[in-house]
């Protein structure tokens, strides 16, 4: 069977039996059988970078894999986990069953972050980031590679999504300004060397309570690491401590961005306030907060 055959046979069954979740706007049909005709080939690319490029050729051998990589795929199996790829605000990660996969929606946390790393590098040549509850360190390593300037230090409590940073930051050529290690958020930084040293604490912290994490869909809760969406018996417990262990490391200029839930935002801010730790706070959207940002400081 020709190339444009096997393409068209795959493509009916993939509109016949996958439903893709919501949250992964970047996958169509289309997109994700090229994204698993590369991988069949051996050349791994995410969805979002195969769209423009022409279809390799493909042995028989490959064609056998491609037709199990669809199955696995119809099964429920994320594209990313079967491709082992995931782009970020443009930059192509390794991705796997090790930690949570970066979404679209993280994006505007990013674009924010991309934001204050601007205005922070008008003021200072060099630039502490602490990137926490890290995953596979998509924050962090998309401000390394967007800013020469910038030192990160990366963390996370699970051991398996620190491995997979370890993995991008070689993977992105970052090794001189990215560094990662297990931590319950701060608790790796308790030490002099970082109070008031840090000038942006980014995190995309669980933030689903638990009650609703076995009602999502079955495609994220059954692979997906749970650790890293479940926030607790409200959805607040790892954001509650951010808020309150983040003032003694940010510096004067510092600031703290975290990814929220939607609907989360008026009462997450009402936290932030009535710690009286930061005198400055912010959100975005206007209208459904998904990233809130706050200093304790009023420079900049």
């Amino acid at each position: 069977m020709k190339m444009e055959g096997i393409y068209n046979k795959l493509k009916t069954q993939l509109e016949k039996r996958l439903t893709i979740p919501e949250d992964k706007p970047e996958e169509t049909i289309e997109s994700s059988l090229k994204a698993l005709w590369f991988r069949a080939a051996g050349i791994p690319k995410s969805v979002e970078f195969v769209n423009e490029l022409p279809l390799p050729e493909l042995s028989e051998h490959q064609i056998s894999l491609l037709n199990q990589l669809v199955e696995q795929r119809l099964n429920g199996l994320p594209l990313a986990y079967i491709t082992g790829r995931q782009s970020f605000m443009g930059v192509e990660l390794l991705s796997d069953k090790r930690a949570l996969i970066p979404r679209k929606e993280t994006e505007i946390l990013g674009g924010i972050a991309i934001e204050f790393c601007q205005r922070l590098s008008q003021s200072k040549q060099n630039i502490t980031i602490f990137d926490v509850c890290c995953g596979s360190g998509n924050l962090g390593l998309v401000l390394a590679h967007s800013f020469p300037d910038i030192f990160v230090f990366a963390s996370d409590i699970s051991p398996e999504a620190v491995e997979l940073t370890r993995e991008n930051i070689t993977f992105l050529n970052l090794n001189n300004r990215i560094n990662v290690c297990q931590s319950d958020l701060f608790s790796a930084f308790e030490s002099k060397d970082y109070y008031e040293k840090i000038d942006l604490i980014v995190c995309n912290p669980p933030y689903i309570s638990s009650s609703k994490v076995a009602k999502m869909d079955p495609e994220i809760s059954e692979n997906e690491p749970a650790m890293a969406f479940d926030g607790g018996m409200i959805g607040f417990k790892i954001i509650q401590k951010i808020i309150k262990e983040a003032p003694k490391f940010l510096s004067p200029h510092g600031w703290l961005i975290f990814e929220i839930g939607a609907g989360q935002g008026p009462f997450i801010i009402q936290l932030i306030e009535k710690s009286q730790n930061y005198k400055r706070i912010g959100a975005f959207p206007d209208d459904n907060i998904r990233v809130i940002f706050a200093s304790c400081s009023n420079l900049m």
